[in-house]
């Protein structure tokens, strides 16, 4: 089971450990919630972290089925809502090298993607807008 340890640092900012390897994430409110905006809030790292779930089970997926998606890119755009204040959407584009992917490979990037653990963590009220560019 992974552990993570969090400090308030004061000012609207907090600093996470990765217990296991030692690395840290330090967070900042946003600007339009009296924050300074100067790292990822924690709202822009759970958007973010939809994405990286998405790469990384797609990466796993082309391991598997010996093809590669190196060079692969995302946009990630979170979208708040009010009342109360949350992510409502979270819009995802992804820019694929040019590698002339078959059907079957296009196919198992888009299952794999829209099956991650996070996908199937997020609220359904939350909109999932995923866009593939080949």
């Amino acid at each position: 089971m992974t552990k993570m340890s969090t400090r308030y640092l004061g000012e609207l900012r907090t600093e996470a450990t990765h217990l296991h390897s030692g690395e840290k994430i330090i967070t900042d409110a946003p600007l339009d919630n009296q924050g300074k905006a100067e790292y990822f809030s924690p709202t822009d790292l759970f958007a973010t972290s939809l994405g990286c779930c998405m790469l990384t089970i797609i990466g796993i997926s082309a391991r598997a089925n010996n093809f590669s998606i190196e060079g692969t890119r995302i946009e990630t755009e979170k979208i708040m809502g009010t009342d109360p204040r949350r992510v409502v959407e979270i819009v995802i584009d992804f820019y694929l090298p040019a590698n002339n992917y078959s059907d079957r490979e296009k196919r198992l990037i888009e299952s794999s993607a829209r099956t991650c653990p996070v996908a199937n963590s997020i609220h359904p009220d939350i909109k999932k807008s995923i866009t593939f560019h080949y």
